[in-house]
C-alpha cells in the first residue's frame, strides 16, 4: 500500500481508503498474511448498476414522450419493438 501511494504521489490514508471502498463494494478480497486480490465479479453490483442506467434512460424517454404527446401504450409498443420481442427471461 505504501509503495502504491508513493508511486501515485498520494497519501497512504487515501490509498487505504480506496482499498477499503473497493473491498466494501466487492471488488477486492483481503487475505491476512497474503495480501489483496481482485475478487470474482460482483454480479449483483454490476446488475444494479445496469438497472440504474436503464432507469435513467427510460426516465428520459418518458419525459420526451410526455412532451410529445406520446401515450403510455405507444411508448410500451416502442419499447417492446426495440427490445426485440424477447420475453423477460432473455
Amino acid at each position: 500500500m505504501r509503495l502504491l501511494a508513493r508511486d501515485l504521489h498520494i497519501s497512504v490514508i487515501t490509498t487505504k481508503r480506496a482499498y477499503a471502498d473497493l473491498e466494501r463494494d466487492g471488488f477486492l478480497e483481503t487475505v491476512a498474511g497474503k495480501g489483496c486480490f481482485v475478487a470474482p465479479k460482483n454480479v449483483e453490483f454490476l446488475r444494479e448498476e445496469q438497472l440504474r442506467k436503464a432507469e435513467e434512460a427510460l426516465q428520459s424517454a418518458v419525459d420526451i414522450a410526455k412532451r410529445g404527446g406520446i401515450t403510455l401504450n405507444e411508448l410500451n409498443e416502442m419499447l417492446a419493438l426495440l427490445y426485440g420481442g424477447q420475453d423477460e427471461k432473455e
